[in-house]
């Protein structure tokens, strides 16, 4: 495609080490106030991955949230989910879980094996200010749940939030109008992914390395690609000339204040401080 104008790469954000939880042991791809503010409405980005029980079992016993979404992807292993308003379910490889956390929901997340690869990914989505203290939501989707695209290529394309291509995701937001896809890209793909304009957009490469763009380097494993609002681009060009996965994230940006302390994230700080009057009060949730 001669015509295709690819957004380039801007910023490389190799992932960090962190734990969260009770001690999982995770990468953490995307967090801070300065990337949450040039990647809005996109606040954080964690691969949790480990064959070692001692990384994982202890998981996320329950915690509080208010104010934005939570998106949980699972490639390996099973998770349990349980929350304050009723909700319980297992997600298990290729489901997602897709969480309005609202004005305020407690939940956990537990493993539901003792042993095995555990393999996933948390992205947290933010939420406009009208809809910060809105009733929370849960939606549990199964694998054969997620729309599939396979292109020309032999690109495997796992479309969980937006469209491509005419294939629409299996969620539709229309507040923040996220594009969630999971690219399964064989040796010698290339592959034109259109993305709305106006979104902030960012690839995650999570195995082997990609050509992201007209730019020659390639973006290695485990690196956030934050791409560029090129004038007048159709999206972003994606080459792997060895086999590679990644993930692509595209969202329409809030532009509203971030006020965050820890699991609440609000417009102000008056209303973080309320979240946590409410938590301290036992009517958060």
């Amino acid at each position: 495609m001669s015509s295709f104008i690819s957004r380039e790469v801007e910023h490389l954000v190799p992932g960090q080490p962190a734990s969260d939880g009770a001690g999982v042991r995770l990468l953490r791809v995307l967090s801070g106030a300065g990337w949450q503010r040039r990647l809005d409405p996109f606040l954080m980005l964690d691969e949790f991955r480990s064959d070692q029980p001692g990384d994982y079992l202890a998981g996320f016993p329950e915690h509080p949230h208010r104010g934005f979404q939570t998106v949980t992807y699972m490639l390996a292993g099973r998770m349990r989910h349980r929350d304050s308003v009723g909700h319980e379910g297992v997600i298990g490889p290729g489901a997602v879980q897709w969480m309005n956390a609202g004005r305020g929901i407690l939940h956990s997340e537990m493993p539901e094996q003792q042993h095995g690869l555990m393999h996933g990914f948390q992205l947290w989505i933010n939420l406009p200010a009208s809809r910060k203290l809105s009733a929370p939501a849960y939606r549990e989707l199964e694998a054969d749940q997620i729309p599939e695209l396979r292109t020309a290529s032999g690109s495997l394309i796992r479309v969980i939030a937006g469209q491509l291509d005419g294939v629409d995701g299996a969620i539709q937001e229309a507040d923040t109008e996220p594009q969630y896809w999971d690219v399964r890209l064989p040796a010698g793909a290339c592959e034109y992914l259109a993305l709305p304009p106006g979104h902030h957009a960012a690839v995650y490469v999570y195995a082997g390395e990609a050509q992201l763009g007209e730019q020659a380097r390639p973006t290695a494993a485990r690196t956030l690609a934050v791409l560029s609002q090129t004038e007048g681009s159709h999206g972003v060009i994606v080459r792997a000339a060895q086999a590679a996965r990644l993930l692509v994230l595209a969202g329409r940006p809030l532009h509203e204040p971030i006020a965050q302390w820890g699991p609440f994230v609000m417009n102000t700080r008056a209303e973080i401080e309320q979240a946590i009057a409410d938590m301290r009060a036992g009517t958060l949730a």
